[in-house]
């Protein structure tokens, strides 16, 4: 779904701002400052807003692969999304994965019907400052680890 009423988006927003805020509460003293000086939404800048669902019930591929393990309906939908953000890179367009926020009220906000489950909320547009390394690596909140765990049995 492209979400573009200033208003709907403007609800999104207030819903993000009260999860931001909870959110903070659970984070004490250097990690709190640091949390609070995140950007994390592009919800003000990013000129497209997509919200992405599943519905279970859809009856299309007559439920392949659904009937041991339902979730790959979710998992397709990722991995569109995944296709949807390297091809927007390529071109130079960033997509940001807002998830603080409460879905169920986003959900509600959209109108959406209740067998839709909201996957992502994405805001899609160009950065501000192109970087190989992630924002939140950059601002010091997470490192990568530089490991990949390989089994094999």
């Amino acid at each position: 779904m492209r979400v573009t009423s200033p208003e709907v988006r403007a609800q999104i927003k207030a819903d993000f701002e009260q999860a931001n805020a909870q959110a903070l509460r659970g984070y004490m003293g250097e990690q709190a400052a640091l949390y609070a000086g995140l950007k994390l939404a592009g919800l003000d800048s990013a000129p497209v807003h997509l919200a992405a669902f599943c519905d279970r019930n859809c009856t299309q591929g007559s439920g392949l692969g659904r009937q041991t393990m339902p979730e790959t309906a979710e998992y397709s939908l990722v991995a569109a999304i995944n296709t949807l953000w390297l091809a927007a890179r390529a071109y130079g367009i960033g997509v940001g994965w807002v998830s603080i926020f409460n879905p169920e009220r986003v959900s509600a906000i959209l109108s959406v019907p209740s067998e839709w489950r909201l996957v992502a909320y994405l805001c899609v547009g160009y950065p501000e400052q192109e970087s190989l390394t992630p924002e939140l690596e950059t601002a010091g909140w997470e490192r990568r680890s530089g490991e990949v765990l390989l089994l094999e049995r």
